[in-house]
């Protein structure tokens, strides 16, 4: 577990205080997005129990687990900057939520889920339709058996 360093200002501290887990703005948007194309879904899913993960929105039913990660926080490749001060707690702070979305990843994929993950900047609009597009996926699978026998859903 990482050791807090002290706040490099009050100004910092009040601002990181400030940040929402949940319920963002670019989640706010795509879940936005989705109800207005027709899907309905859970949010703030647990789709692992041990080590506990917490999907941003799921459709249990199709295993299906939605993430939107902030570009700050997850070192998105295009948008994240490294912080001055403080700098070697925050790189192993943003590495070990690469190395847990990874994890997460690898769990949900190995227990059936499909998980899908949109970076905080990209449009809420093309996010909600690649999700419509794998939920339509997994739906079709799921209603024809093996053996080419209908499901009942």
């Amino acid at each position: 577990m990482l050791r807090l360093p002290p706040s490099s200002s009050s100004d910092a501290s009040l601002r990181m205080a400030k940040v929402r887990q949940t319920g963002t703005d670019a989640e706010l948007a795509l879940r936005r997005e989705m109800y207005r194309i027709g899907l309905r879904y859970r949010i703030d899913y647990e789709v692992l129990k041990k080590p506990r993960r917490v999907a941003d929105v799921a459709f249990p039913s199709r295993k299906i687990a939605v993430f939107v990660d902030g570009c700050f926080w997850h070192g998105c490749p295009e948008h994240a900057t490294w912080p001055k001060r403080n700098a070697e707690f925050w790189r192993q702070k943003i590495e070990a939520n690469r190395q847990r979305d990874a994890d997460t990843n690898a769990r949900l994929q190995a227990n059936g889920w499909t998980p899908l993950r949109f970076w905080s900047h990209e449009s809420p609009v093309e996010a909600a339709e690649a999700v419509a597009r794998m939920v339509a996926k997994v739906r079709t699978k799921q209603r024809v058996s093996p053996r080419g026998a209908h499901e009942k859903n």
